[in-house]
Protein backbone atom coordinates (compact mmCIF):
# COMPACT_ATOMS: atom_id res chain seq x y z
CA UNK A 1 0.00 0.00 0.00
CA UNK A 2 1.57 3.43 -0.85
CA UNK A 3 1.90 5.56 2.00
CA UNK A 4 0.87 8.93 -0.40
CA UNK A 5 -2.13 11.32 0.40
CA UNK A 6 -3.97 12.72 -1.90
CA UNK A 7 -7.66 14.91 -1.90
CA UNK A 8 -10.04 16.76 -4.61
CA UNK A 9 -11.57 20.02 -2.28
CA UNK A 10 -14.80 21.18 -4.23
CA UNK A 11 -15.28 24.61 -3.64
CA UNK A 12 -17.91 27.30 -4.34
CA UNK A 13 -16.27 30.82 -5.24
CA UNK A 14 -17.57 33.70 -3.31
CA UNK A 15 -19.56 36.37 -6.14
CA UNK A 16 -17.03 39.39 -7.19
CA UNK A 17 -13.97 37.73 -5.58
CA UNK A 18 -12.23 36.12 -9.21
CA UNK A 19 -9.23 38.42 -8.88
CA UNK A 20 -8.93 37.76 -5.15
CA UNK A 21 -8.93 34.06 -5.97
CA UNK A 22 -6.46 34.76 -9.18
CA UNK A 23 -3.80 36.32 -6.83
CA UNK A 24 -4.49 34.25 -3.71
CA UNK A 25 -3.74 30.96 -6.60
CA UNK A 26 -0.65 32.06 -7.85
CA UNK A 27 1.12 32.70 -4.49
CA UNK A 28 -0.59 29.75 -3.00
CA UNK A 29 0.93 27.62 -6.04
CA UNK A 30 4.31 29.45 -6.13
CA UNK A 31 5.14 28.94 -2.54
CA UNK A 32 3.98 25.49 -2.47
CA UNK A 33 5.87 24.70 -5.78
CA UNK A 34 9.18 26.26 -4.40
CA UNK A 35 8.87 25.22 -0.58
CA UNK A 36 7.32 21.88 -0.09
CA UNK A 37 9.12 19.23 -2.51
CA UNK A 38 6.99 16.41 -0.87
CA UNK A 39 4.19 18.04 -3.02
CA UNK A 40 3.56 15.84 -5.91
CA UNK A 41 0.33 17.24 -7.69
CA UNK A 42 -1.38 20.89 -6.88
CA UNK A 43 -3.65 21.69 -9.63
CA UNK A 44 -6.44 24.32 -9.57
CA UNK A 45 -9.41 23.58 -11.44
CA UNK A 46 -12.38 26.32 -12.09
CA UNK A 47 -15.60 26.01 -14.00
CA UNK A 48 -16.35 27.37 -16.95
CA UNK A 49 -18.90 29.60 -15.11
CA UNK A 50 -16.59 30.69 -12.52
CA UNK A 51 -18.84 29.62 -9.46
CA UNK A 52 -16.78 26.65 -8.45
CA UNK A 53 -13.17 25.80 -8.20
CA UNK A 54 -11.87 22.31 -7.28
CA UNK A 55 -8.04 21.47 -6.34
CA UNK A 56 -6.35 17.79 -6.68
CA UNK A 57 -3.78 18.05 -4.17
CA UNK A 58 -1.33 14.51 -3.65
CA UNK A 59 1.64 14.30 -1.19
CA UNK A 60 4.01 12.01 -1.24
CA UNK A 61 3.42 11.16 2.33
CA UNK A 62 1.70 12.47 5.60
CA UNK A 63 4.46 14.07 6.42
CA UNK A 64 4.60 16.12 3.85
CA UNK A 65 0.83 16.75 4.07
CA UNK A 66 1.35 18.14 7.27
CA UNK A 67 3.96 20.99 6.30
CA UNK A 68 1.53 21.65 3.59
CA UNK A 69 -1.48 21.93 6.23
CA UNK A 70 0.70 23.90 8.36
CA UNK A 71 1.79 25.99 5.70
CA UNK A 72 -1.82 26.78 4.68
CA UNK A 73 -3.16 27.34 7.75
CA UNK A 74 -0.03 30.17 9.09
CA UNK A 75 0.14 32.06 5.71
CA UNK A 76 -3.30 31.21 3.43
CA UNK A 77 -6.41 30.12 5.34
CA UNK A 78 -7.91 33.26 6.64
CA UNK A 79 -7.83 34.67 2.68
CA UNK A 80 -8.72 31.38 1.44
CA UNK A 81 -12.07 31.25 3.67
CA UNK A 82 -13.29 34.65 2.51
CA UNK A 83 -13.03 33.91 -1.31
CA UNK A 84 -14.21 30.09 -0.93
CA UNK A 85 -16.61 28.24 1.02
CA UNK A 86 -15.74 24.66 1.14
CA UNK A 87 -18.77 22.40 -0.31
CA UNK A 88 -17.00 18.48 0.11
CA UNK A 89 -13.38 17.21 0.35
CA UNK A 90 -12.68 13.65 -0.51
CA UNK A 91 -9.52 11.81 0.77
CA UNK A 92 -7.78 9.03 -0.78
CA UNK A 93 -4.63 7.18 0.22
CA UNK A 94 -3.09 6.54 4.01
CA UNK A 95 -3.23 9.71 6.20
CA UNK A 96 -2.14 8.97 9.54
CA UNK A 97 -4.12 10.48 12.59
CA UNK A 98 -2.40 14.05 12.36
CA UNK A 99 -3.78 14.22 9.24
CA UNK A 100 -7.07 13.34 9.50
CA UNK A 101 -6.95 15.62 12.73
CA UNK A 102 -6.23 18.46 10.82
CA UNK A 103 -8.49 18.34 8.31
CA UNK A 104 -11.33 17.73 10.19
CA UNK A 105 -12.81 21.19 9.98
CA UNK A 106 -13.13 20.13 6.47
CA UNK A 107 -15.27 17.00 7.29
CA UNK A 108 -13.58 15.02 5.01
CA UNK A 109 -14.89 11.52 3.29
CA UNK A 110 -12.54 9.53 3.56
CA UNK A 111 -11.83 6.46 0.77
CA UNK A 112 -10.16 3.42 0.73
CA UNK A 113 -8.43 1.25 -1.48
CA UNK A 114 -10.29 -1.15 -3.18
CA UNK A 115 -8.51 -1.80 -6.37
CA UNK A 116 -6.18 -1.02 -9.56
CA UNK A 117 -2.84 0.51 -10.10
CA UNK A 118 -1.07 3.77 -10.70
CA UNK A 119 1.71 4.19 -12.78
Amino acid sequence: MSSQVSWMLELEIQQGRENDLRALMAEMVNDTQANQPGTLDYEWSISADGKQCHLFERYVDSAATLTHIETFGKEFAGRFLEIFKPVRMVVYGSPNAAVQDALAGFQPVYMQFAGGFSR
